[in-house]
């Protein structure tokens, strides 16, 4: 069928898929549309799937591997210090023993206390050396027992009768309700120990705090049992020592509301709070990393605490510790201004006592007592004042450590807003000194473009004389090649009249076949596609390309130089600009192609 032959139908240029129906109705071939292998690309599609869940799955475990060796190496640091823990009490345990073992060998012997203590301790003993044996040693002669029957068989290869099992799961619960009931029994007997010590604890301390409260309350022995002449000395002295001892309990109860208070701020239990403090034991002060550590094994115990709730508790605590150490500091102050005081009055009633006899003995110096009276008098008041003086300085000073800590924490935030502010005033100026830098990179680009534009219009000149040399040089070069041509043709004319004088003379008679003569040879046919299969390659390329190639591109060092720039974030700084075009390539262009763009 020609082409004259086929129906007129409009076709629209536009319209892609009208294109395509038209090819398909009137079966015409195009190279732009072909077939497409399905299976190939959903086998290039899973290929790709497999590549990134391989991907993922490497940076999962890369995720996993760097938390486990996080957790292996505060594990290893952990141990290192549980093992010099471990070491410490240990040697302790080693010396306190062996003190108490020499105590009650050499030192005290016959004490009846003692006595009833090595009782108690031989007590204890014998009742481990019997829970060994009716508890301990029975389980582990049932483990023996069940370890030989598995492993006779084992050997034997055999299942067990249903009868041997039975009997020795029973046996095996009879054992378990046993240890779970005498387990019960140790656990209630622990419990009550434990609620005893701690009840005996409280007892100790409660009876501590009435003996410093008493003693904070009654008056000094040594000054009841001393005889004074003179009862208003004596009256005076004992009401500036309740004056004295109001203030220091006034104090103290200050100090004792405020650590309950403190105590009922913590957000741990008493036992909470007792593994706490001998978790912060555990670690040493000068440890590098401790709060890391200590609040990592906190987590460890505490996993029901948030992080925030143990950094609360631990200021707590070190708030609670400040005040028993203000409180401790106070005592001991306390102690030591009640032994000066009675020392102090103890001399002032012997001096009045002194005084009194002298009275006594000599009548005529009368007014020479009263003056001496005024002078103690007046001594007692000084005292008074500087004990007065004494306990505000303490009381300022107190109030001072408030003010400095309130102004250090004050300072520090003001600290912090003056570091904001001077880094926003430090990059306002790095951008103000940027903004003035491209503007004189812009100007001086300017000047630059100016005189490139000249050194252009320059060199355009001179590559037109250069064209129009180069067009005569190639219209004399192809007048010479017309020549040669021609004389070339002129013998290959003659050499084709030589050659036809042979052929004629060793001509051959050929029979007549017309069919041969007007039939296509097999080269049309391969030409035209007749009787050939074309065979279809998805990835075969549409045009040849000769250019470089990657291995070319990727040794050029101004690519690679890109690249890393690119990579580290720097592909738009000045830098790059200044660097790049001062970077040469591997092999030098020519001198006609040299570009002078980046040329400064």
């Amino acid at each position: 069928m020609n082409k004259r032959d086929r129906p007129f139908t409009p076709i629209q240029k536009n319209d892609s898929s009208d294109n395509l129906v038209f090819h398909m109705k009137n079966r015409m071939r195009s190279i732009k549309y072909k077939p497409v292998d399905y299976q190939q690309l959903h086998a290039l599609t899973e290929a790709k799937k497999l590549a990134a869940a391989s991907t993922e799955l490497k940076i999962r475990k890369a995720v996993r591997t760097s938390k486990i060796s996080k957790e292996q190496t505060l594990i290893q640091q952990h141990r290192q210090v549980w093992w010099q823990e471990h070491q410490r009490l240990a040697e302790v345990r080693c010396k306190m023993e062996s003190e108490i073992k020499s105590f009650l060998n050499e030192e005290n012997i016959g004490n009846e206390c003692l006595s009833d203590l090595m009782n108690f301790a031989q007590e204890l003993s014998e009742q481990w050396r019997m829970y060994v044996k009716n508890v301990i040693n029975p389980i582990q002669q049932l483990r023996a027992d069940l370890k030989y029957r598995r492993h006779d068989i084992a050997q034997r290869s055999h299942s067990p009768t249903e009868l041997d099992s039975v009997k020795v799961l029973e046996e095996v619960d009879f054992v378990k309700k046993q240890l779970k009931d005498v387990f019960e029994r140790l656990s209630l007997e622990q419990q009550k120990l434990e609620n005893y010590l701690s009840d005996w604890s409280i007892n100790m301390l409660g009876h501590d705090s009435e003996e410093r409260s008493n003693l904070l309350s009654e008056l000094p022995m040594e000054l009841e049992t001393l005889e004074c002449p003179y009862p208003d000395l004596k009256s005076s002295i004992f009401n500036e020592f309740c004056n004295f001892t109001e203030k220091y309990q006034k104090k103290l109860q200050d100090f004792n509301l405020q650590l309950e208070d403190i105590y009922r701020n913590f957000l741990l239990s008493e036992e909470d709070h007792w593994i706490y403090q001998a978790v912060l034991g555990q670690y040493p002060g000068d440890l590098c990393g401790r709060r890391t550590l200590c609040l990592d094994m906190l987590q460890r115990y505490f996993p029901h605490k948030s992080r925030h709730a143990l950094v609360e508790h631990e200021k707590y605590c070190d708030q609670y510790h400040f005040a028993r150490e203000q409180r401790r500091i106070l005592i001991s102050n306390w102690t030591k201004n009640r032994r000066d005081f009675i020392q102090k009055a103890v001399l002032t009633l012997a001096e009045a006592c002194a005084a009194h006899e002298m009275e006594s003995a000599l009548a005529k110096d009368r007014k020479k007592q009263q003056e001496l009276c005024a002078d103690l008098k007046a001594k007692v008041l000084q005292w008074r004042a500087h004990q007065e003086e004494v306990a505000r300085l303490e009381m300022e000073i107190a109030a001072r450590r408030r003010e400095k800590q309130k102004e250090k924490e004050k300072l520090w935030k003001k600290k912090e807003l003056l570091q904001r502010e001077e880094q926003k005033e430090k990059i306002r100026k790095y951008w103000a000194k940027k903004e003035q830098n491209w503007q004189e990179m812009e100007m001086r680009d300017l000047r630059r473009l100016e005189e490139l534009k000249k050194i252009m219009a320059e060199q355009s000149v001179k590559d037109r004389e250069r064209v129009n040399y180069r067009q005569q040089l190639l219209a004399k070069r192809l007048m010479e090649k017309k020549e040669a041509a021609l004389q070339e043709a002129h013998g290959q004319e003659e050499r084709e009249r030589r050659l036809e004088a042979l052929r004629k003379q060793v001509a051959i008679v050929a029979q007549f076949d017309p069919v041969r003569m007007m039939s296509d040879t097999m080269a049309s046919k391969a030409r035209m596609g007749i009787g050939t299969e074309e065979e279809f390659i998805l990835q075969k390329p549409l045009f040849t390309l000769n250019t470089y190639n990657e291995q070319q591109i990727i040794s050029d060092p101004r690519l690679r130089f890109e690249l890393a720039l690119r990579e580290a974030g720097l592909h738009k700084t000045f830098y790059a600009k200044e660097m790049l075009p001062k970077i040469s390539p591997q092999k030098p262009p020519r001198k006609d192609m040299e570009s002078t763009v980046f040329k400064i």
